[in-house]
């Protein structure tokens, strides 16, 4: 069987389908800017689903604050060991930024305990307490948004941008839509789709972009 083997070869020719199929059944669509297209195609790359042409949201500022944040070391913070996982982590520790899932972290477990509430929810507030610049990116968890948010409108957030993007049935499409009509800098997928695989590949674009 002839197929190919070279995994740079076979990312070079996904993004070159995708192009040739976005040509094709949306010759109309236009990108915004280079940065906006890098992180659609790779979200379309990672899913094989073009609904992201429309349901990828970014907001004015969100790429730009991520990329000064990573300039100056910031936090990263995930909802998900599989977003973490996923996540260029070469180019992170070559940058010197931190990145952490505190899901399973002894302290969340506890303060999810006491406060009946998610672990995903006690997680923001464990991560809210860093002083230092954070990026929070959301693939699973739409107690996360919200709790986020709640954070950022009592002031004690400290989030450069939020990566919301929460699959699922309940609470994910809501929190989501909060997290837009909010005064965070973020970048969202609305409806249902979403998931820890789109949330990695999303920081990556930013990552490859500029930091490759």
């Amino acid at each position: 069987m002839e197929y190919i083997k070279n995994p740079g070869k076979i990312e070079e020719r996904s993004f070159e389908i995708i192009q040739g199929i976005i040509e094709e059944t949306r010759p109309e669509y236009k990108f915004k800017n280079e940065i906006e297209e890098m992180i659609i195609k790779r979200a379309i790359h990672t899913t094989a689903d073009f609904e992201y042409l429309d349901i990828l949201k970014i907001s004015d500022k969100a790429v730009e604050n991520i990329v000064d944040a990573l300039n100056n070391k910031a936090s990263i913070y995930t909802d998900t060991n599989m977003a973490l996982s996923g996540i260029n982590k070469r180019i992170l520790d070559r940058i010197g930024c931190k990145y952490s899932c505190l899901i399973s972290d002894e302290k969340t477990v506890n303060l999810a305990k006491e406060k009946q509430i998610t672990r995903s929810m006690a997680a923001v507030d464990i991560a809210a307490k860093d002083e230092s610049s954070k990026i929070f990116i959301f693939g699973n968890a739409p107690t996360a948004v919200y709790r986020a948010i709640e954070k950022h409108k009592q002031s004690r957030l400290n989030a450069s941008a939020i990566i919301g993007v929460p699959v699922g049935f309940v609470g994910a499409e809501d929190s989501k839509e909060e997290l837009i009509n909010s005064d965070i800098e973020c970048i969202v997928s609305q409806g249902r789709k979403g998931g820890s695989n789109l949330a990695a590949a999303i920081i990556n674009a930013i990552l490859y972009y500029y930091f490759r």
